[in-house]
């Protein structure tokens, strides 16, 4: 990668790193549904107008069905699970478990797809689980019935992202990047509209909780996909992926820096386990091995 492209997946990594310090300060006031909503609604009306200025409106009406079950699971119900985690969780460990969503989606892939589940996917999704145990065992949050909760929310967002991306996958092949955006942020918005209506505040918002949601619709949803969809034209989706391991590196520093969030060795290492898990299943290490020797 050229060091443009290199310097687009560090900020790209740092950005989504950053989504999980403005959840855990909006979700306190909006709550998880309507902000959620919000996200949503704000940052498909922000890709509708940029798409309109220097490009065409895709038309997403026409598969209607399909980017609402696309924006269902792999926005709404992970974006409202993340959210209810952190009602419980430090940013810092929400980044890192979100990180076990390439683990996921090797597995359902591998189960409903063509794709082979193989014996390195196998082991990697393994360390994953043990990685996962590591980190939850070294947190220093106390092991409550709250906490698991929100860890098992963490984890099942995780999952949902596994099975959206799979879905999307064999749905959606050859469509556009960001007509397939556009598409799931529309079916997002529209799934919970009414689910939001439930959950209004019986409050107004603080200043800055009203400023982390704007900057997590705008430039955690918004650019970051513009981004994404940059570097995924220009430089494969197999490298785009490695951004998996920059988001929970900066997510846990933007946490410590801002949060003050607590951190252990324990959690480092569960860290470690868990990346070194995703590249056994994004088969990096592999390819890594295989450069080395040619060169």
């Amino acid at each position: 990668m050229k060091p443009i492209h290199l310097g687009a997946l560090t900020l790209l990594g740092a950005i989504w790193g950053m989504s999980f310090i403005f959840i855990g300060v909006a979700v306190q006031d909006f709550g998880p549904l309507l902000m959620m909503e919000l996200r949503v609604a704000i940052a498909v009306i922000i890709l509708l107008i940029y798409t309109a200025l220097f490009s065409r409106v895709p038309n997403v009406l026409s598969r209607w069905r399909d980017y609402l079950i696309a924006g269902t699971l792999n926005a709404a119900l992970p974006f409202v699970l993340i959210a209810f985690a952190q009602l419980t969780l430090t940013a810092s460990l929400a980044a890192i478990l979100n990180s076990t969503t390439p683990l996921f989606t090797a597995i359902i892939a591998g189960i409903f797809t063509k794709e082979k589940l193989t014996p390195q996917k196998i082991v990697g999704a393994a360390m994953g689980i043990i990685g996962v145990g590591v980190l939850v065992g070294g947190s220093p949050l106390d092991l409550n019935g709250a906490f698991f909760l929100a860890v098992g929310a963490s984890l099942g967002a995780a999952f949902l992202y596994g099975v959206g991306t799979v879905f999307v996958a064999e749905k959606f092949r050859g469509t556009k990047p960001m007509t397939n955006a556009i598409g799931q942020l529309l079916g997002a918005s529209v799934a919970l509209l009414i689910p939001a209506g439930f959950d209004i505040p019986s409050a107004m918002p603080s200043p800055l909780a009203i400023a982390a949601l704007l900057a997590l619709a705008a430039l955690s949803t918004s650019f970051a996909y513009m981004l994404y969809f940059y570097l995924i034209n220009t430089v494969g989706a197999t490298r785009t992926a490695t951004v998996t391991f920059l988001v929970p590196v900066f997510g846990s520093m933007w946490g410590i820096l801002l949060l003050q969030d607590p951190f252990t060795v324990q959690m480092v290492v569960g860290m470690v386990i868990i990346l070194l898990s995703v590249s056994l299943v994004l088969g990096l290490l592999k390819r890594s091995q295989k450069a080395q020797s040619v060169g």
